[in-house]
């Protein structure tokens, strides 16, 4: 069998095996990415319907009027939606509510079960215990064509959860989209892998018509017959032709060459939940000042996603280093007293007053605008954490081997389940003035300063009342 032959069939082989491996993995992988894709909605719209009967909660109950009246006006309009290949003319989700004991309060199939008994069903169980709750129920048992997705959300009155709102959505289309999705990734594969294959063969004709060359040429030069070396491509090629010629004048005793030829090659890729919501929100019809808090709700998410980015970015950049790129020696005094002047008007706006305490002569050694950004952070934690007519302290001292700038401050303090989880990306408390959270990588950042620099940063409760914030670095020497 020759060469030619043999290297097509490999590739045949290795092209038939992987096509068939890659094809059938995106083919399994298809129907749970649609499944995911369902749930990720059902979540978004389980929540807002929860937040909606949130604010029409009557004794501390859920009342499902609304949500009877709602889905009453979707169901008597008449819509056609063209989802791809799949044709959506009516609504197929089914919405339930429970009382704090797992009791259906509303029904959207016709009232059915109101009144049953739901805390046996998982996603009714897990929510009123505080956790996620999902499940996945097959209308009639035993066929999977009735499988249906529920998803749950608590309805909270004050801090504890009044009942649960929970959404069905059967995966009937669902399997009509992938089913389509399917065929299409078929049909691709198929396309594609002809052409790929045709690709791979005219690859290998490329190959090894130029070897078959020097073949030719190695039994002239055998045989002793005058050769010229044949045109060959490529780099590699060429210099294999090299070496036949250079092999030939050594074995003419013309010259002795020794050579070697190395290859190498390299080859080297996150919801906006809120935000989506409330844009399907404001494409409804609904009172201007429910509209006007949809939209300052957009605003304040597409700050904060701005500034997760550019945490995040910040974030990252410090994890990938591991030395200083120009330290200097930073006055600990001088530092705070500069930090402090830079929050004195949003002090002054938060009705927080700012104080820099007395600071011992200490001198660190490191990035100023590192340590600069890290002690902002703490600073501003504090003003965001203090109530009005609170006083927030900066200052610095020397303990041992270390400079330690501490920032007190009069608010609540940290709970006591998030003393240890403080510094951990993403994890942010409420701010008591605004009830939001910040993007949770201020923290982080101050910990990856503070250990870039070879020193520790933390945050404990002061008995007096409020938190202490500590960033402890190595003191110059």
């Amino acid at each position: 069998m020759s060469l030619r032959l043999r290297l097509a069939l490999f590739l045949v082989s290795v092209f038939c095996l992987g096509e068939w491996l890659i094809v059938r993995t995106a083919l399994n992988e298809v129907k749970p990415r649609y499944l995911e894709s369902m749930e990720e909605s059902l979540v978004d719209a389980s929540r807002l319907l929860a937040a909606l009967l949130e604010t029409q909660l009557r004794a501390g109950e859920p009342d499902p009027a609304p949500l009877r009246s709602a889905l009453a006006s979707v169901r008597s309009h008449e819509f056609v939606a063209q989802v791809y290949s799949l044709r959506k003319t009516q609504l197929d989700l089914r919405v339930y509510a429970t009382d704090a004991a797992g009791r259906v309060v509303f029904d959207s199939d016709g009232g059915r079960d109101e009144g049953a008994d739901y805390m046996g069903w998982r996603d009714v169980r897990l929510t009123l215990a505080g956790a996620y709750g999902a499940r996945a129920t097959q209308a009639i048992p035993g066929d999977n064509e009735s499988l249906v997705i529920y998803i749950a959300a608590p309805i909270r009155h004050g801090d504890h959860i009044a009942g649960v709102l929970s959404l069905g959505k059967p995966t009937r289309s669902i399997n009509i989209l992938v089913a389509a999705a399917q065929r299409r990734v078929l049909l691709g594969a198929f396309i594609g892998g002809l052409g790929l294959l045709a690709a791979l063969l005219v690859a290998a004709n490329w190959v090894i018509a130029p070897l078959e060359r020097l073949t030719a040429y190695a039994r002239a030069v055998r045989d002793g017959k005058p050769a010229p070396l044949p045109r060959l491509p490529g780099r590699t090629l060429q210099e294999l032709g090299t070496a036949f010629a250079e092999m030939r004048e050594s074995l003419e005793g013309k010259k002795h060459v020794e050579r070697t030829t190395q290859a190498l090659a390299h080859g080297i890729k996150a919801p906006l939940a809120a935000v989506r919501g409330a844009a399907e929100l404001l494409g409804e019809e609904m009172p201007a000042e429910e509209r006007r808090r949809f939209l300052d709700n957009l605003r304040a998410e597409s700050v904060r996603i701005e500034q997760i980015v550019e945490r995040l970015l910040q974030l990252s950049a410090l994890e990938a280093r591991s030395t200083l790129l120009a330290p200097e020696r930073i006055e600990a005094a001088a530092l705070c007293a500069e930090v402090a002047d830079g929050f004195r008007s949003a002090g002054r706006a938060a009705g927080v007053e700012l104080v820099v305490g007395e600071s011992a002569a200490g001198v660190v050694k490191g990035e100023r605008g590192l340590v600069r950004e890290a002690l902002a952070n703490l600073v501003q934690n504090a003003v965001e954490f203090s109530p009005r007519g609170a006083r927030v302290t900066l200052g610095a001292r020397v303990v041992g081997s270390c400079v330690e700038f501490v920032v007190e401050d009069q608010g609540p303090g940290v709970p006591d389940y998030a003393l240890a989880r403080v510094f951990e990306r993403f994890y942010s408390l409420e701010r008591p003035a605004t009830g939001r959270k910040s993007t949770g990588l201020g923290l982080a950042l101050v910990r990856e300063i503070a250990h870039l620099h070879g020193g520790e940063s933390e945050v404990v409760n002061r008995l007096e009342g409020g938190a202490r914030a500590v960033l402890r670095l190595p003191s110059a020497r």
